[in-house]
């Protein structure tokens, strides 16, 4: 009981000294003191009753602690986004006012709605963790009263892509709604109410596919040089990937990505009683190497998570990707006539495409054949010190790309599944607001995706599109690999790579001298030879 009572005190204390504290205004014209109406409370606010939560056989599942190791937790500290919006601003001088804006919708989701309700647009650059007037809501990234306070309203249309989700904008904060899926006694509804103002709801729609997809679909226009738009680009489709595919009936994003406890666990560890099915807010997902930028340059970015918390999440990220995402196999492999012929073939085992979401991501196949004394005879798809990948057109040259392949038969080739932009006339380009359509898409797709219905903002692109090897959960290529001059037996090793960012991406930084480009530029080169993970691997001794 002392224990609870303490809780309980240091709740309401917590919540009384922010109650007089008035939001930190960063709009670029004058606010008012504070808004009419208070929307959000940082995530330390929620930390007081939802971590210290275990599961009966003592696993740590305190929402906070996992929420604060993982990306959304980071959206507004990520070097990266930071370095590309400003790269976007440089680009597009006459809108840098409205990319900020719409840029920080989902990235400072919180600070971006409550300056909305001022009828302001809120500066990215002047609400990261460095900058002095930095809201604290911006830096809290996507956070616990942003997700759970998400409306039911015109979840899964197109008004609620591109960071179009709805949270009520007038209920004073003694009695707004706060969404769960679990139906709350009133007990925990009275401490919630007494500690925070809100009133936990229950409500299915916090776990479907159609809450995520209000900022994992993500629509972009291109810009000319007046900073008009100029042509609608789907730039991240998840979401759509999803819809087209067999896992829509089977497996919501949070059933991956938000994985559930097995055992009765408590959500609260204040009057909190035993839930089935408490989903995991680790968030896993496929940005590892982000994840590790932001531990090693914690001090740079001002990250707020321990450094083993880091740890732990990328640790949980690797083995994710490792046993969910795919799976390689060498299906047939024979010496003919001086060359060794194998069939090898890539299985997508995720409900979108792999991979999916921000175009820099990549996966390709090294493919490896040794003699029978072990020396190296083949090799396609060598990752380098630098991040590059030996032999990809776009890694050597900024305006080319690597095609499709059904067959490959010598080094210089590899088979790179990923999404390359282009723009208004074809050039090659990583610049999002530069690009108009796509050029190449071969990423693999999802099962039960068929490529000849698919909508065109997830459509094929590129060679793949008449190869009839590549379709709904795979890709299946020919090898045929020159064998003269080596003796047997040989072994083929087949490994599938994947980079959340691809050299070129990073590349292409290096020509703005802007603080925050060149720093990710800095930040890539110290990592580069860690950058990529290895999802599968096959291997197949052949002698005849």
């Amino acid at each position: 009981m002392p224990k609870l009572l303490a809780s309980l005190l240091l709740a309401t204390l917590t919540v009384l000294a922010v109650a007089f504290m008035a939001p930190i205004s960063t709009a670029q014209t004058p606010a008012p003191m504070a808004p009419a109406v208070p929307l959000f409370q940082a995530s330390n606010q929620c930390m007081t009753c939802h971590n210290g939560v275990t599961t009966p056989s003592g696993e740590d599942v305190s929402f906070g602690t996992l929420w604060r190791a993982a990306m959304m937790a980071h959206s507004a500290r990520d070097p990266y986004w930071q370095a590309g919006v400003r790269r976007e601003v440089t680009d597009h001088p006459a809108a840098q006012a409205a990319i900020e804006n719409e840029c920080s919708r989902c990235h400072m989701p919180m600070a971006h709605v409550q300056t909305q309700t001022l009828g302001q647009q809120l500066s990215v650059f002047g609400n990261v963790p460095a900058a002095g007037t930095a809201d604290p809501l911006a830096v809290d990234g996507v956070s616990c009263a942003l997700c759970h306070q998400i409306k039911s309203d015109a979840l899964g249309t197109k008004s609620s892509f591109t960071g179009g989700f709805v949270v009520d904008p007038t209920t004073p904060a003694e009695g707004r709604r706060i969404f769960g899926p679990y139906e709350v006694d009133r007990g925990p509804i009275s401490v919630m109410r007494s500690a925070t103002g809100l009133q936990p709801t229950a409500a299915t729609h916090i776990q479907q596919s159609e809450l995520c997809a209000t900022c994992h679909t993500l629509y972009t226009h291109a810009l000319n040089a007046a900073g008009e738009a100029s042509g609608e680009f789907p730039e991240q489709m998840p979401y759509q990937e999803w819809l087209h595919s067999e896992f829509k009936n089977t497996q919501s994003c949070q059933a991956c990505h938000m994985p559930v406890v097995t055992q009765p666990t408590a959500i609260s560890s204040v009057l909190g009683q035993p839930r089935e099915q408490v989903s995991r807010h680790d968030f896993r997902g496929a940005n590892f190497l982000m994840l590790g930028l932001l531990n090693r340059f914690r001090a740079d970015l001002g990250v707020v998570a321990r450094p083993a918390e880091m740890d732990a999440a990328i640790m949980r990220s690797k083995a994710f990707l490792q046993s969910s995402t795919a799976e390689v196999s060498v299906e047939r492999a024979q010496l003919t006539q001086g060359r060794l012929e194998a069939d090898v073939v890539v299985r997508n085992l995720a409900g979108h495409k792999l991979p999916t979401a921000y175009p820099s991501r990549r996966a390709w196949l090294r493919v490896t054949v040794r003699d029978g004394q072990g020396r190296l005879a083949f090799s396609s798809g060598e990752l380098e010190p630098t991040g590059a990948i030996a032999g990809n057109d776009n890694d050597r040259n900024a305006a080319s790309f690597e095609p499709h392949y059904r067959e490959i038969r010598s080094g210089d080739q590899v088979q790179v599944y990923e999404a390359v932009m282009g723009t208004a006339t074809g050039s090659v380009t990583t610049g999002l607001l530069s690009a108009v359509s796509y050029l190449k898409d071969n990423r693999v797709l999802p099962r039960g995706f068929d490529k000849r219905t698919a909508p065109h903002d997830v459509a094929v692109h590129g060679e793949a599109l008449a190869d009839q090897d590549f379709g709904a959960g795979e890709d299946r290529m020919r090898y045929s690999i020159d064998t003269a001059g080596a003796s047997g037996p040989f072994t083929l090793e087949v490994q599938l790579w994947y980079q959340s960012i691809g050299y070129r991406w990073a590349e292409n930084l290096r020509a703005y001298s802007a603080a925050e480009p060149q720093r990710f530029v800095r930040y890539y080169g110290e990592v580069a030879s860690e950058s990529a993970l290895m999802l599968a691997r096959a291997a197949r001794t052949v002698d005849r």
